[in-house]
């Protein structure tokens, strides 16, 4: 069972849909997350609580991390725009606070859970006269619905292709990729790839499992079924159509 059937399994815990954006696609190279978007799920419904951050990087001396253009025609964030923003330090407690003991639903939940750890690391590193923040893994589960598009279509699909797929990909503004609006997008998609398991699981759980395949006897004391025959017209109508099947080369299932 994938994580996202058992997932599907579990309806009354909370999600929270995740997304980051990020100066670079390796943060031990000293690249840094700028933005976080969470959209909260309970119950495989939005709730309409989110967390959103722009973050203001930092390199190793403290000093402002200066992005390069391709990185903010991605993103559509800039140097200016970061500048004023709150560093990780001041919204690390909030984020993990909002994120604590939840499903974080993630597309490729490698890349964002490594900037988290890194992040989270390097918090730890800075601040040992305090108590440590914990690593993603010690306050949630995740499922990454790369690996979930891997096992339904046989291939990793990106999140542009799955919103395309399950058609909710003019839901949500892209023109740019930003967290929360991907995270929003991701939120759409999940709902859509879950769709099929949790009807499964609800028609299940409507009846009694002991009783599933038990054969069900229909009592002799039942009302006759009225038979209602095919008027003339309907016989005449249902032989022209059988002829056309054979006029086409076809032999009718329901002989005349």
């Amino acid at each position: 069972m994938t994580s996202v059937e058992q997932q599907a399994n579990q309806q009354d815990e909370r999600l929270i849909i995740l997304d980051t954006e990020t100066t670079g696609i390796n943060p031990k190279e000293g690249h840094r997350i700028i933005e976080i978007g969470c959209v909260e799920m309970i119950n495989r419904q939005l709730t309409g609580r989110t967390y959103h951050a722009y973050i203001k990087p930092l390199d190793q001396r403290g000093q402002m991390l200066e992005m390069e253009q391709e990185v903010i025609d991605v993103h559509g964030l800039t140097n200016e725009f970061l500048f004023d923003k709150p560093v990780f330090d001041e919204v690390v407690h909030e984020f993990i606070d909002f994120i604590r003991g939840a499903e974080l639903v993630i597309h490729n939940a490698k890349f964002d859970i490594g900037f988290m750890d890194h992040e989270f690391a390097m918090f730890n590193a800075r601040h040992r006269n305090q108590a440590d923040v914990p690593m993603t893994h010690d306050v949630c589960t995740v499922t990454d619905t790369l690996h979930v598009s891997k096992d339904e279509f046989g291939s990793p699909k990106t999140l542009d292709y799955l919103a395309r797929f399950y058609k909710v990909d003019k839901l949500v503004d892209r023109t740019y990729h930003g967290a929360l609006i991907d995270a929003q997008l991701l939120a759409f998609v999940y709902i859509e790839m879950t769709r099929k398991q949790s009807a499964l699981n609800l028609s299940v759980g409507e009846s009694n499992a002991q009783d599933a395949d038990a054969i069900r006897r229909v009592s002799e004391n039942r009302n006759k079924l009225k038979i209602v025959a095919a008027s003339a017209d309907e016989l005449i109508a249902h032989k022209e159509r059988l002829d056309i099947v054979r006029e086409k080369g076809g032999e009718p299932l329901w002989k005349s």
